[in-house]
């Protein structure tokens, strides 16, 4: 991929719409970024132009065999500033995830760049309303036009961007968990350590279950033997367990998220013991009867923290903290989010100002 951007201008622009009655993933920006792969000339014609319907064979290779990755961070506005919090780490793990599927590399620095030419482009997007953000979707995936089971020759990258509310409207809220018994997502050396779709549409299913018996998220286990914690819903998962910070350790499955690592980066800087660990379902149920364990709350890109106030274990249900957002959990979410709005020192070079 060269390093001049060529901008086709739109010729009207959108209305911009009430951020706070936007369902997540609905409402698209003015522009988008786009580059096409080929093996001849690699990474080509990058462009920024006007969002549209991407035109793809029906023998596309992305489609018929889910060569097909992405990526999720947002943009945050401080006043007349623009800030990005560690988008090299979600350009890095693209890579990681291209590299195992077998798809061609980005130039990361390359990719940054372009980055920040769309959010300086589409900056009067970036809402201002409490725990408001615009999303940042960057996806990459097989177009060639072939049924043969190998990998593609030619690909498409794109970068879209929507405008997002507060995951829980400023506030905290503990939703509840079951631990899928069925269904797995992933094993140590498949696919569940990166971000491809495959590993979304896989969950799909138990997401549903969950929902119908009256849960709004999967705990899943290790799809082995099915009693080592992995994930909740799509992110990672931290216990508090007498006034230690827990989290499971990184095995080949697991995705190394980057709100995960951030948060044992603050939760260390602000004196909390840190413990990366095989967690075992009996262990944690054990916890949760006898009081040992006082917080469950996920970690990713949408909600930050997600707080966990009830969890069915085999049938049975265990009320976490009363219900109640715990305090290492409101702790860890003002001072991250307060880094990422830019109302907070970043002691550690986090953000990117535009």
């Amino acid at each position: 991929m060269g390093q001049t951007i060529q901008i086709e201008k739109a010729i009207s622009l959108k209305e911009k719409p009430d951020v706070s009655t936007v369902k997540f993933g609905t409402v698209f920006t003015d522009y988008m970024f786009t580059s096409d792969y080929t093996p001849e000339h690699g990474w080509e014609e990058p462009a920024i132009v006007p969002y549209k319907n991407l035109e793809i064979s029906p023998a596309a290779n992305g489609i018929h065999y889910g060569q097909s990755v992405f990526e999720g961070l947002k943009a945050y506005k401080n006043g007349d500033d623009i800030l990005l919090f560690r988008p090299d780490e979600n350009f890095k793990r693209l890579n990681t995830s291209l590299e195992r599927l077998a798809m061609p590399q980005i130039n990361e620095e390359t990719s940054l760049n372009a980055l920040y030419e769309l959010i300086k482009l589409e900056r009067d997007w970036v809402p201002d309303g409490p725990g408001q953000s615009l999303y940042i979707r960057p996806f990459i995936f097989a177009d060639e036009a072939f049924l043969g089971v190998r990998s593609a020759r030619t690909y498409k990258y794109n970068i879209i961007l929507s405008p997002v509310a507060g995951y829980y409207g400023g506030q905290l809220d503990p939703t509840s968990i079951y631990v899928e018994d069925d269904y797995v997502r992933a094993v140590r050396g498949g696919v569940g350590a990166i971000k491809c779709a495959g590993n979304y549409a896989a969950s799909i299913l138990a997401q549903q279950k969950a929902a119908e018996l009256g849960y709004e998220q999967v705990l899943w286990l290790d799809g082995v033997e099915q009693k080592y914690v992995e994930e909740v819903g799509s992110m990672n998962i931290f216990f508090v367990r007498n006034n230690e910070l827990i989290t499971p350790k990184l095995n080949g499955s697991i995705l190394s998220g980057i709100t995960r690592k951030s948060l044992i980066q603050l939760a260390e800087y602000k004196g909390y013991t840190v413990k990366e660990e095989k967690i075992l379902l009996d262990d944690l149920r054990d916890g949760l009867q006898d009081g040992s364990i006082s917080e469950i709350f996920g970690s990713g890109t949408a909600a930050v923290i997600s707080p966990v106030g009830r969890m069915n274990v085999h049938g049975e249900d265990y009320i976490v903290n009363n219900n109640q957002v715990g305090p290492v959990a409101e702790d860890l979410y003002n001072h991250y989010t307060g880094i990422q709005y830019g109302t907070l020192e970043d002691p550690f070079g986090w953000i990117v100002k535009l």
